[in-house]
């Protein structure tokens, strides 16, 4: 049987969700935790891979176990997971369901911090400079025209596309916060740290607005802006078909 996990986490101790050989990650922490519960190796395929440092408020997972979940199943999972990652939701989904080639959208979410505030510096970009919010909302907008992203995609990445179809892009004020929402049915790595360090240069002065249409045919990483740190991103929400979940959940 396939199940669906859905998680979030707090990125700031991991190398991203992605095992690694080195390095801690939030895959390996959720199969070390399945398999022990479980009693045998459990492996879970994420819909994607946040970098390190980079949170989620939700992501989804798929693995397989032969029979049903035992009870409290969830409960005992957050008992043995670290603080930092949270079991959501657990439920079974057809057979041939795929977290990853399913998903219809992603959408991440990047928290600027216009103000100094000690609660927060881990998990929003600092940055108390004079912005033109108005020009980075009007570079959005010339974002949605483009397909191939490939300028802000990190160089030397094995892909067979650089284009994405974005859904939304847009900036939004929240208290002493600016932030930076961005949808679409898939991402580069990197893709959207360089995007909003592009559109940062671009409410600094740095770039002009029109530019932004001869970066994105450049296809050149290095014309477009720097890459924000990664503890200002965050996975919020991933889409799927209705029909990939089972009726008896």
């Amino acid at each position: 049987m396939r199940f669906f996990i859905e998680i979030s986490y707090n990125g700031k101790a991991y190398h991203g969700w992605q095992n690694q050989p080195d390095a801690i990650s939030v895959q390996e922490v959720l199969e070390k935790g399945l398999s022990l519960l479980l009693r045998q190796d459990i492996a879970v395929v994420g819909a994607g891979r946040t970098d390190a440092g980079v949170h989620a408020s939700q992501l989804f997972a798929h693995f397989d176990f032969k029979d049903d979940l035992p009870k409290n199943f969830i409960f005992k999972l957050n008992s043995f997971l670290p603080n930092d990652i949270s079991v959501k939701a657990i439920f079974r989904v057809k057979a041939d369901a795929h977290a990853r080639f399913n998903a219809l959208s992603r959408t991440y979410n990047y928290r600027i911090s216009t103000r100094k505030n000690v609660f927060n510096f881990d998990y929003a970009y600092a940055l108390q400079k004079e912005l033109n919010v108005e020009l980075m909302q009007k570079a959005c907008d010339i974002l949605l025209q483009y397909n191939d992203f490939q300028c802000f995609s990190k160089v030397n990445t094995d892909v067979k596309t650089y284009n994405c179809k974005l859904m939304q892009v847009k900036w939004i004020k929240k208290d002493d916060e600016l932030v930076f929402i961005i949808k679409a049915d898939r991402f580069l790595r990197n893709m959207v740290r360089a995007i909003v360090g592009t559109l940062i240069n671009i409410g600094l002065g740095k770039i002009e607005l029109e530019k932004l249409h001869d970066i994105i045919v450049s296809k050149n990483r290095s014309e477009a802006g720097f890459s924000v740190p990664a503890h200002g991103l965050y996975l919020v929400n991933i889409e799927y078909p209705n029909h990939i979940k089972l009726s008896d959940n």
